[in-house]
């Protein structure tokens, strides 16, 4: 078969459906929301070097919706991505995830996350900035959505996301990263953490981490909440003593169901306060 160049594979990829094969067995608790009274599947957001596919989910009827932007997680747009967008559209906004790592891989077909993350290692900040603010815009143009009201929020890779774009796009009225990493090593494909953006950040934020967290320690949280201080934003950062890591994750085992649904009251309230 002839190799498909980057522009070809993005204008023929698609949003997966189901789990992503690295996150099996699902755990039976897993949240389903359905999209009764909603606009919900897959889209095709053009881009510059063509299109991205990304999962829409807004009201059937009405327009001018609040936007969010709902950043994956290293597993991709898959099921628990997709779900989230409908619980935001059956609180009546119009919810987008766009597959950011396409041109790189569909890491919902890989069945570790061993093969996932050198895909996810490949893909450029300037990339995702972009398609987001590609993705804007087409909320705006082609989905009824109201560009005054924008928020973003994000999970795991998409917290660290959360924060970047905010930084980089002002025009996000508020955000909620979920235990996003906040330090890291620079590199030319990601030459910033969201600890080297806090000072000068003007959009509030709101990080939401678990105290138990093996792979972001509590030493980066506060260092960003230090930088935080000195900046216009009035960011908060909640630390949950007891959660994990990807203790919003229903579908897995790490999900804390305190702490989560808290999390989510916190991001709603957030949202509000801050004109989302």
């Amino acid at each position: 078969m002839k190799e498909l160049t980057r522009r070809e594979f993005i204008a023929t990829a698609t949003v997966g459906t189901g789990f992503a094969l690295a996150v099996q067995p699902i755990s039976a608790g897993v949240i389903t929301t359905d999209a009764k009274g909603l606009v919900a599947g897959a889209v095709k957001i053009p881009v510059k070097d063509g299109e991205i596919p990304a999962y829409r989910a807004a009201p059937a009827t009405g327009d001018n919706f609040p936007i969010v932007l709902v950043i994956q997680e290293i597993f991709g747009v898959h099921e628990h991505i997709q779900d989230i967008t409908r619980r935001f559209a059956q609180l009546g906004y119009l919810a987008i995830a766009p597959e950011l790592f396409i041109r790189q891989g569909d890491v919902s077909k890989l069945s570790s996350i061993d093969q996932i993350r050198p895909i996810v290692a490949k893909v450029p900040d300037t990339q995702v900035l972009s398609d987001l603010d590609a993705t804007v815009d087409w909320a705006k143009k082609s989905a009824k959505g109201n560009g005054a009201k924008l928020g973003i929020t994000g999970f795991c890779w998409g917290g660290r996301i959360t924060w970047l774009y905010a930084a980089h796009n002002p025009q996000v009225k508020a955000g909620v990263a979920w235990y996003g990493r906040l330090v890291g090593d620079a590199t030319e494909l990601q030459p910033k953490y969201p600890v080297d953006i806090a000072s000068k950040l003007t959009v509030p934020i709101l990080g939401l981490y678990g105290g138990k967290d093996t792979g972001i320690s509590l030493d980066t949280v506060e260092q960003m909440r230090e930088r935080l201080q000195s900046s216009s934003s009035k960011s908060e950062i909640i630390v949950y003593p007891n959660a994990p890591h990807a203790f919003f994750a229903d579908y897995r085992s790490s999900y804390h169901e305190k702490e989560a649904q808290d999390g989510w009251k916190r991001l709603l309230a957030w949202f509000k306060q801050n004109g989302v």
